[in-house]
């Protein structure tokens, strides 16, 4: 049958859609022996031979879906070239062929997605889906009610407003203040540089929701595959049903 390139790809538990497309531009994946210049490229997905950086890809794995929570100090990344701590040592040796869902930094912690359903990770991490994440954040001192409500709103980071958010105070003191807040974006440490702009620094970040998932009573290091039924709601979420 004939498929896009990067749909191969990400149906065999390479990477997303978008990172296949990354790959196909760097010049590393190859169709029969030729570099593939065009990403839109449609191959035979049982006849074609696809490498990436002289490797075959093999094709279709029954898709798997395992929720993790990260604990600090781990990178959201399969591999790292400087040998320090992934979020894949967290999980089994014959686990290599899934991969995270988007990213959470090294110095936060809590609810992961992993997955080699390559669709299915590329539309969460797709902002047109606006999949909603919820995080826990500490940070220092007291913001006023006015500070709160213009990061509800919306600031400039980097010339690009932020999208709406919702943030909720859970508790309070003379030294520091805990809320929830909720955003549906996923650019770089945007939660920690927006409460930086109004002088509060985040000391602490979880993300306790992703795409209607909770990281419930899941103590931090560990996993679980999820449930069929949380597995159908992603979809569902996404459009996939």
């Amino acid at each position: 049958m004939k498929v896009r390139i990067n749909k191969f790809m990400a149906r065999s538990g390479i990477t997303s859609r978008r990172g296949a497309d990354r790959l196909i531009a760097q010049g590393r994946v190859t169709v029969n022996g030729q570099i593939v210049q065009e990403l839109g490229l449609k191959i035979d997905d049982m006849g074609d031979k696809v490498e990436l950086d002289g490797k075959k890809i093999q094709p279709y794995k029954k898709p798997e879906y395992i929720l993790l929570n990260k604990p600090l100090g781990y990178l959201v990344t399969r591999k790292d070239p400087y040998s320090r701590k992934t979020v894949m040592e967290l999980l089994p040796a014959d686990k290599s062929y899934i991969f995270p869902v988007g990213r959470l930094d090294f110095d936060s912690e809590g609810l992961m997605l992993l997955t080699n359903d390559g669709e299915l990770a590329y539309r969460l991490m797709h902002p047109s889906f606006k999949v909603k994440k919820e995080y826990l954040v500490k940070v220092k001192d007291r913001p006023v009610a006015a500070e709160i409500k213009k990061l509800e709103r919306g600031i400039y980071l980097d010339n690009k407003k932020t999208a709406p958010s919702k943030i909720k105070l859970l508790r309070e003191n003379q030294k520091t203040t805990i809320f929830s807040i909720e955003i549906h974006e996923g650019r770089k440490r945007e939660i920690r540089r927006m409460f930086k702009t109004i002088g509060h620094p985040v000391l602490l970040l979880k993300r306790i929701k992703f795409a209607g998932l909770a990281i419930g009573k899941l103590k931090s290091g560990r996993w679980r595959h999820l449930a069929s039924p949380e597995i159908d709601r992603l979809k569902k979420l996404v459009g996939l049903d």
